[in-house]
Order: structure tokens, then sequence, then C-alpha cells
């Protein structure tokens, strides 16, 4: 199927137009608005279109509990932590969201969220966000899905962990409220991702198996993953932002600082003008370098009427003369004048 490109906010999102770029917050704002704020004018900065906060408390999110179901473990950055209380080191006060979008909309850039549970959709509707995101994770909360689909805003899926079988039953039930508006982003949820554990041959897949745009939302530390998505068709990138790695966080292990950001959009962007279109022949900027090519030309003085040979005529830079091909049509034949050392040879310049 073909993927068909729609507005999202200030741009318009699919194939044949610029990435959609996206800093995510996350918690690297360490629970201090200031730094909520320093990180969207970085984003801007750094090249953004938008910024994506998440919208959920520790409440929303789980329960209160030491019992071992609700203990962090397995390998990843957070072991050893309990649910609740990551969730609320790392959630986004809702007070702020609001005074966060009116900062990012006045730098340019859209700013929305991914909501957990569906206050959180109601709390980003007053707030009037033109889209929302759904997070792997909750790829398998169809009411919560259904429930953002029937705002009838754009919704961005991320699809890490989820079996295809999964991804088109979230995708059917967005399908099934009314509302196409849909990117599906391939993810892999480690925090930090290896690049061979990406599998970006995905993202072409996602968009001609769903009829969507597809992209990337990206948990390396390496720019050259996204540039590469954005080869293989990537429509939108989000990546992690934090003012510095240093500053211990439930996500700064995973983000970008401003500077690497900035390298990373300018990346996409050079990526994007690289890819073209299906082109042969002669652009613009090598019609130049066409001097270099090899032509016939005449290598020693010919008398007119003498016989071109192998001795007197050769193919040679430049390029001015005819093509190398002719040259079994030239050998044999006469000059129709006297030609000196360096001339080009002509079709005029050969007795018929």
């Amino acid at each position: 199927m073909i993927a068909r490109s729609f507005r999202l906010g200030r741009a318009e999102v699919g194939p044949g137009h610029p990435a959609y770029i996206i800093a995510e917050l996350s918690a690297n704002h360490g629970q201090n608005f200031e730094e909520a704020v320093r990180l969207v004018r970085a984003a801007k900065e750094s090249g953004a279109d938008a910024v994506k906060l998440q919208t959920y408390t520790a409440d929303t999110m789980t329960i209160p509990s030491n019992g071992p179901d609700f203990q962090i473990r397995g390998g990843t950055i957070w072991d050893g932590r309990n649910l609740h209380e990551l969730y609320q080191d790392a959630y986004t006060p809702w007070e702020w969201q609001p005074k966060l979008k009116q900062v990012a909309e006045s730098l340019g850039m859209d700013l929305f969220s991914t909501p957990f549970d569906p206050t959180a959709v109601d709390f980003l509707e007053s707030m009037h966000v033109p889209a929302h995101k759904i997070a792997s994770f909750e790829v398998v909360d169809l009411p919560l899905i259904e429930k953002i689909a029937a705002t009838g805003k754009p919704i961005i899926m991320s699809t890490g962990m989820a079996t295809l079988a999964e991804i088109t039953e979230a995708v059917d039930t967005i399908f099934g409220a009314g509302n196409r508006q849909l990117v599906l982003l391939k993810c892999t949820s480690a925090y930090p991702a290896a690049p061979d554990t990406m599998n970006l041959r995905t993202i072409p897949h996602l968009a001609e198996a769903f009829g969507v745009p597809a992209g990337l939302s990206d948990h390396t530390l390496d720019i050259a993953v996204p540039v590469a998505a954005v080869v293989l068709g990537a429509c939108v990138i989000e990546k992690h932002l934090t003012m510095s790695r240093s500053v211990p966080g439930p996500d700064s292990a995973f983000s970008l600082e401003p500077a690497e950001f900035r390298r990373m959009v300018e990346a996409v962007r050079a990526a994007e003008k690289a890819v073209g279109s299906v082109h042969y022949g002669v652009t613009a900027d090598d019609a130049k370098s066409r001097v270099f090519r090899r032509s016939l030309y005449v290598v020693a003085d010919i008398k007119s009427g003498e016989p071109f040979t192998e001795a007197n005529v050769r193919s040679i830079r430049p390029g001015h003369g005819l093509p190398p091909k002719m040259i079994r049509e030239v050998l044999g034949r006469r000059a129709a004048t006297d030609l000196p050392k360096g001339t080009a040879l002509r079709l005029d310049l050969i007795l018929s």
C-alpha cells in the first residue's frame, strides 16, 4: 500500500516531505521547570520540529507496592528501583505542560505528548495539542488507543516489542475509530539500544504493510542510525534530548546532548538531499566535468588527404572530439584538410 502524507501541526508528514524531527524531553528536566524550558529552547536551536512530553503521574502509571512484581530487574538501567518511585521521579508535572507548549509555539515548534491513561488524553485535549503519541509499551492497550484515536488528532505510535499481529490490532483499532492520520515508528525498546539491534529494514515494511508513513524512535547514542533510517524512507525521527548526560536522571544515559542533536539533524537533512530521485545522465553540477571524458584527437600532424591511423589518432582527454566508440569508423579514412597535433576530431574534418 502507498503511504499518504497528512498535516501534523506546522508540517506535512509523509513521503516526499522532510523528516519530522521530534525532541523527546521525557524526564531530562530533573523536576526543574526552568530546566524544562532550557530543553525546549535547546530543541529549537538543535533543529527539532517538535518537542514531546510524557503525561502521567506515578499513580496513573502504577500503584505503590514493594511486591516483587513492582521491582525493576532484568538488566535495565533502572534495575533495583520500584516502579512507583521511578515514575514519581520521572514524571513531568501537568501544570508545566501548557506553559511549555506556549514556549515551544513561540519558537515555531509543535509540542505534544504521550498520554498513558484516559485522564491524560482528556488533559492533553484541553491543551489543544496538535497530535498524540502512543508509546511502545501501550501498543497492547486497545481501549486507550481507541480513546486517543477518537480525538481525530494525528497519532504517532511506536512499535517496540510488538509483534506484527499486535501492531495490526492497534492499527485496526485506530482505523476503526475513523482516524487514518497515523505514523508507525520502528523502535527497539532497550535503553540505550545497540545499532545492531535496530533492524531498520522494518521501516519500509511497516509503511507498505499498513499504508501509513513510518519512522524511527531511536534510543541509540549514534547519529548514524537516524540517517540510515531516513535513507530507508523514515518520515519521522524521535530522539531523546538532554542538556548533559553527566547529570544523572532516568533517561539521560540514552539521550543526545544539544550539539549532538544538532549534528544529527544536519546529517539527516544532508542525507535527504543526497537520496534525491532516480536519475541518470548529466546533472547541473557534473556538466562541467564532461570535459574530462575521453574523445578522439589528432596526436600527430596530418596532411590533407593522409589516412587516419593508430599513430596519429587516439582516444585521449579532454572530451571535445568525436566519441571514442567511433575510432573504427575513423581509422583508414582520410583527412579533409591539414590537421595539426592537438586537433579535436570532428566529422567535417574527415573525407566521406
